[in-house]
């Protein structure tokens, strides 16, 4: 590569750090997002082609409808549900406007602090080097600090470590006598090795200061439809979170993809299946990598810490990026010890996979550093 060539590259990747998506345009392999590769399947694009004039000339449904079609598919009442453009919609809801202080443990998906005039958000720090939650202790914060509030990212952005369903069980009795919600953000659980079990959704008639979130790009793959749902049997948040949605929300496209999804059911488990067992032999890969420590994963990315003797997440990310047109996420600047020592990686295909594991060890082995 050409001293020209590679400051040409440098240059996209401080550009393609700045973004918030986009990233097909730039033709590099996308080891960032979080999203399932195996879905959806090709007939539904069929679908949308099939239907493009109406789509794009007539107004999509509303609320209701949107809620009714969610329910179809997660077997819930619609009056449980609130239909979002993506879930960064409903946490701009919540976070903006409804909660007058909020607790999140960090490090975490930023969103939800960010969303957040910085007066009212409470980080609840993760002891490194394990970053799992003590639900005891985050609740004995969440009150003293009488926040109405708390949110659990589980499994977790970026460390990709499930919280378990009896801990999440007990923060919610543990908070509830103090009017405080818990949103229980479940974006990644379809990865997760026992959904079914480790899900609260099939609990949520039980309690009534439970939200969940979902942001659906993750789990279905449909980054680029936006939606995302709320589900909670506390009607009165329900009917807060309402309030804040513009009438029509969502767009036709997505619509379309709503009312089609249970046909889709079974390749959609079938996906899954094929996203964990990627992810578990990519995890098994990286293990090889002499220092890095890799953290067994819940979801469909994989949070390492990089060796001492290894550039910083920063530098290696833009090596991946100049010299093997990779692109992952470094952790550098976020809330948590030593953040330059991490990165997190998504999990592909297998073969691209191997790929970024080769180029990866090559680098943190490296004797020269740059």
């Amino acid at each position: 590569m050409t001293d020209q060539d590679c400051a040409a590259r440098e240059q996209q990747f401080e550009a393609v750090e700045c973004q918030h998506g986009g990233y097909w345009r730039h033709d590099f392999i996308d080891h960032a997002y979080l999203y399932n590769l195996y879905f959806p399947p090709e007939r539904f694009f069929k679908q949308l082609i099939s239907q493009i004039h109406e789509l794009v000339l007539n107004y999509p449904v509303a609320q209701n409808v949107l809620a009714g079609l969610v329910g179809t598919l997660i077997n819930q009442p619609p009056e449980r549900i609130v239909v979002g453009n993506g879930a960064a919609e409903l946490i701009k809801i919540v976070s903006g406007h409804l909660a007058k202080k909020l607790i999140i443990p960090v490090p975490s998906f930023n969103e939800y602090a960010n969303a957040a005039p910085p007066e009212n958000v409470i980080e609840f720090a993760l002891d490194a080097p394990s970053f799992q939650l003590d639900v005891d202790k985050f609740a004995a914060e969440a009150i003293r600090c009488q926040v109405d509030v708390a949110v659990v990212v589980s499994p977790n952005n970026p460390t990709s470590l499930l919280v378990p369903k009896a801990d999440l069980i007990r923060l919610l009795d543990k908070l509830a006598a103090h009017d405080c919600m818990l949103i229980v953000d479940e974006s990644f659980i379809d990865f997760a090795r026992d959904r079914d079990e480790e899900t609260l959704e099939g609990d949520i008639i039980k309690y009534s200061n439970l939200a969940i979130f979902k942001s659906m790009s993750k789990a279905y793959g449909i980054c680029g439809l936006r939606i995302g749902y709320m589900l909670t049997a506390n009607a009165q948040f329900a009917v807060q979170v309402r309030q804040g949605l513009h009438i029509w929300n969502l767009n036709g496209f997505a619509e379309t993809f709503l009312v089609h999804a249970p046909e889709y059911q079974e390749e959609f488990l079938a996906s899954c299946d094929q996203v964990r067992a990627d992810r578990d032999q990519f995890y098994l890969d990286l293990c090889d990598i002499g220092g890095l420590m890799v953290y067994r994963p819940d979801a469909n990315y994989i949070f390492c810490r990089l060796p001492d003797h290894a550039p910083s997440g920063s530098k290696v990310a833009r090596k991946l990026f100049v010299e093997h047109n990779i692109y992952i996420k470094h952790c550098q600047g976020k809330t948590m010890p030593e953040s330059d020592r991490y990165i997190r990686i998504a999990s592909r295909t297998q073969a691209e996979n191997r790929i970024v594991t080769e180029a990866l060890g090559a680098i943190v082995n490296s004797k020269t550093i740059s």
